[in-house]
């Protein structure tokens, strides 16, 4: 009888660790090749597991809920059914097994602490809160360790070192102490000061009344809402607008929309002509397309410009995922990767890899019939656009013979920027290139 591991993969280059959300088979199934054995999730997208091999699930080595390591073992799978039912795998407990594995979930007799982890305006890894309830290290304490990760995230490896020095809080412990006032009508809020410059506030008390309805946020939600927080805290945010008349490259679409899927089999709609445009201008402005670094004091250039399109799922939530070398594709290439992106996002199906790395932000409100938006800057870049819902307006056109008023195609932009390194006058200008690249659109432009 042969039995193989099942090996938590790699999903991109900034992901060490995954929560297992959901088995979908248990011991003692057969699984099929290329079927789907699990379900799990990381701070950037959920994602299937399939089997590489066909047999019978023999033993799983986490449970739901789990955090593990890239590269663990997390199940064994037998060739043969009949063994399967009697044999023991290997290793008795992913808690005994090699390094390769790593158990979050421990079943020592040290009791989990409650940590009330909505306080911080931090991101923290599922794993980290693990070993946080684990040792009974308190929210104070959590946001007072410095993070070695990427963003100045508290690592695995940051949170474990600070273990050993529990207790002993001269130099890491925060300087004020949290001070609460609980009442269902009076905001509970406490400031402590966490090194240079971290505040915690807490949320206002929120009374419940008779009929009202409590649903829990789901996983990507409690994401999203961490990271939104998180980017009003770290940017100063700024929203500048301009209004563009967009009738020439409307009218272009219109004209060319037909043949353009008839011919290379994929709907062109605007979300490319807009990435197309803010590319360009990138080109012209590139201290747009920076991040922060984590000292706050350095900027950082980035040499690619990689596009993120925010895409509403079914759900009801966001995600974002990116068009990597906006700037060195054609037409057919952004649209071709706008739509399988978009398709993919909607059915789940979108790799980690494929959420990271963005540079720049483009949100369409129009898609909501909303006129603008203020969005919110996908950290760590330092700007994000919103693109409102085109409107038929009356305006002055100015002609040979005279001004006249005519009916124009009109949209309004607007752009968020991070104001400690985006001044109103490169946002500006930045953002006034764009409409110019979409109001002076090409009308005899090939498809």
């Amino acid at each position: 009888m042969a039995t193989f591991d099942l090996i938590m993969p790699k999903m991109g280059e900034s992901v060490a660790e995954a929560t297992i959300i959901k088995w979908t088979k248990n011991e003692g199934d057969f699984i099929k090749l290329d079927e789907t054995v699990l379900e799990i999730a990381t701070d950037k997208v959920d994602s299937e597991i399939p089997s590489p091999f066909e047999g019978t699930l023999v033993k799983k080595l986490f449970k739901e809920g789990d955090v593990v390591q890239v590269g663990a073992v997390i199940a064994s799978i037998s060739s043969d059914a009949a063994g399967a039912k009697t044999e023991a795998p290997k290793t008795e407990t992913p808690a005994t097994s090699t390094q390769t594995t790593t158990v979050v979930a421990s079943n020592t007799s040290t009791p989990a602490h409650n940590v009330d982890f909505s306080s911080s305006s931090k991101f923290y890894s599922p794993l980290v809160k693990s070993i946080a309830k684990e040792e009974g290290i308190t929210m104070a304490e959590l946001d007072a360790i410095r993070g070695t990760g990427q963003d100045g995230r508290v690592t695995k490896a940051d949170i474990l070192a600070y273990i050993p020095n529990k207790g002993k809080q001269g130099t890491t412990a925060p300087a004020t102490q949290e001070k609460s006032v609980t009442s269902s009508e009076t905001k509970t809020i406490s400031t402590v000061s966490v090194g240079d410059n971290a505040v915690i506030v807490n949320r206002p008390a929120v009374s419940v009344n008779a009929g009202d309805e409590i649903v829990d946020m789901d996983r990507m939600r409690k994401l999203i809402a961490d990271h939104m927080v998180m980017s009003k805290h770290v940017s100063p945010h700024v929203t500048s607008f301009v209004e563009a008349d967009v009738t020439n490259l409307v009218l272009w679409r219109d004209k060319a929309k037909k043949e353009f899927e008839k011919r290379e089999g994929e709907k062109l709609t605007f979300t490319p002509l807009f990435i197309e445009a803010v590319a360009k201008a990138i080109k012209d402005f590139p201290l747009i397309n920076v991040s922060v670094d984590q000292t706050g004091t350095k900027i950082i250039k980035r040499k690619n410009i990689n596009i993120g399109m925010a895409a509403a799922l079914p759900s009801g939530n966001l995600i974002v995922p990116v068009i990597k070398n906006a700037d060195e594709k054609n037409l057919l290439g952004i649209t071709k990767a706008v739509n399988d992106l978009a398709a993919r996002a909607r059915a789940n199906k979108l790799a980690p890899d494929e959420i990271a790395g963005g540079t720049f932000t483009l949100t369409n409100v129009g898609n909501f019939g909303n006129v603008m938006g203020t969005p919110i800057i996908n950290q760590p870049q330092v700007a994000i656009m919103a693109v409102g819902t085109i409107k038929k307006k009356p305006a002055v056109i100015e002609t040979p013979q005279g001004d006249m008023i005519g009916i124009r195609h009109f949209m309004f932009l607007s752009l968020s920027y991070d104001h400690r390194v985006v001044d109103g006058s490169l946002g500006g200008s930045f953002l006034r290139k764009v409409a110019d690249y979409l109001e002076q659109f090409d009308t005899s432009r090939t498809v």
